[in-house]
């Protein structure tokens, strides 16, 4: 597997507000978008990198059940397979992606590892309801939810945000999050983790994600809460606030000539892939973290420091 993963190793000068060049950076993908949210991992240019073939798991989740959604591509896909390869099975609740779903699948069973598919919209509770019953029915149990699903939407101002958008936004990133947590958690037991997915744009304030930016704050508030409420039944809930990381969400998200430089303002001057975020979901996943709740991981390539 091929890890020079920046686009034609071009560099691009940087400049900031008033023109002065900042610092250079080197391009992880051309221009391009799509149409439709959450995006499709197949037909993204280049394709993301989710596995690292360097990584031997250790058996940090044998005998784990895990719920990732939106595990079907993105973050979401590069826990999974971190996951399979530390022993757990996975189970992914994901929207329409059909294509990016199955691809999974038969990744993780060629790993010799077993996944569960479940297609429909984590902002219905039916749907949550569903996705707790039909693990338990395959699995037997729950240790781990990932609360990785979400969308994005770029506008430029607060007026140019609909009714419907801010809504939607919120039922996928918030009420989604609520609804499968509240489900999953009478099934947890001591030493079970869960773990959302909040965002590097919480903590500097986006312009052009108002909407995102509140539920990814919502995320850190609910977070804290939970961690509090749980922690005398040890079980742990932690969050991650990724930087830019090279997933589905970016192009479906931003105007095509946005894209090149989507990273530039990281310490580092670059975007990241999937796989670099893996090892974060298997700490706090895992043991290793025992000692771990109410925190915020964040792997963002020095974008926010602090």
């Amino acid at each position: 597997m091929n890890f020079d993963y920046h686009f034609g190793n071009q560099y691009y000068n940087y400049y900031d507000g008033i023109g002065i060049k900042s610092t250079e950076y080197e391009i992880m993908a051309p221009e391009q978008s799509q149409a439709e949210q959450p995006g499709m991992e197949y037909l993204m240019n280049p394709k993301p990198i989710f596995d690292n073939p360097n990584y031997r798991g250790s058996g940090k989740l044998n005998g784990k059940v895990a719920i990732i959604t939106g595990g079907d591509s993105g973050l979401g896909r590069a826990a999974a397979i971190a996951f399979v390869k530390e022993g757990a099975k996975v189970v992914i609740p994901y929207y329409d992606e059909h294509r990016d779903a199955a691809d999974t699948k038969n990744y993780i069973e060629n790993l010799g590892g077993e996944c569960l598919l479940l297609s429909g919209d984590i902002s219905d509770k039916n749907f949550c309801s569903e996705i707790v019953n039909a693990t338990l029915e395959r699995f037997g149990h729950i240790d781990i939810l990932v609360n990785n699903a979400g969308v994005q939407y770029q506008q430029d101002s607060l007026d140019c945000i609909s009714d419907e958008q801010f809504d939607w936004t919120m039922k996928v990133n918030v009420y989604g999050m609520f609804y499968l947590t509240k489900a999953v958690l009478p099934y947890l037991k001591s030493g079970s983790s869960i773990i959302n997915l909040s965002s590097v744009t919480t903590f500097y304030g986006d312009p052009q994600l108002i909407d995102y930016v509140t539920t990814k704050g919502a995320i850190v508030g609910f977070t804290r809460a939970l961690a509090r409420n749980l922690a005398l039944k040890n079980i742990r809930v932690n969050a991650i606030a990724p930087g830019f990381f090279w997933t589905p969400l970016q192009p479906a998200c931003w105007v095509s000539e946005k894209i090149p430089s989507l990273g530039s303002n990281a310490a580092m001057a670059r975007g990241a892939m999937p796989y670099e975020l893996a090892p974060t979901f298997v700490f706090l996943a895992s043991d290793d973290s025992s000692y771990v709740t109410g925190q915020v991981i964040h792997n963002n390539g020095g974008e926010v420091m602090g």
